[in-house]
């Protein structure tokens, strides 16, 4: 997906009522009627935000006789959660390295390892820190 085109995604999900209204198409296709119901906004206020997401490729408005139901398309969101996952894998991965390094630091400095618990498990330091004589 082109920057542009990402940017129009993320910007068209920023505002709280065009979330409300993909979290609401995400249940089925609905008229902008049913769709501006729980808003306290107007009808033309609703039509600009789908219209934000039309723009953005989240949204297809149909033609059903007189109803003009609007549709989600999963196409962009896939691709917004695409470019996420990238960049979590990538922290993700960063954030392994740093572990095993320093878990690797504090067992040649014999700095005592955790268990899962998260308790010491090595019975040569006291809970302060402080080392037992041999």
């Amino acid at each position: 997906m082109a920057e542009a085109e990402l940017t129009k995604v993320f910007g068209a999900l920023a505002d709280p009522v065009r979330r409300a209204l993909v979290v609401r198409l995400s249940a089925g296709d609905a008229a902008v009627n049913e769709l501006a119901e729980p808003f306290p906004i107007s009808l033309q206020a609703v039509s600009r935000h789908l219209k934000v997401l039309e723009d953005a490729g989240l949204i297809v408005r149909g033609r059903d006789a007189q109803r003009r139901p609007c549709h989600l398309q999963t196409g962009a969101l896939q691709d917004g959660l695409d470019w996420i996952e990238r960049y979590r894998t990538a922290a993700e991965e960063r954030f392994s390295r740093l572990d095993e390094l320093l878990a690797s630091d504090d067992v040649s400095r014999g700095v005592p390892q955790p268990d899962r618990s998260g308790r010491n498990t090595d019975r040569r330091f006291k809970p302060h820190g402080k080392r037992e004589k041999s």
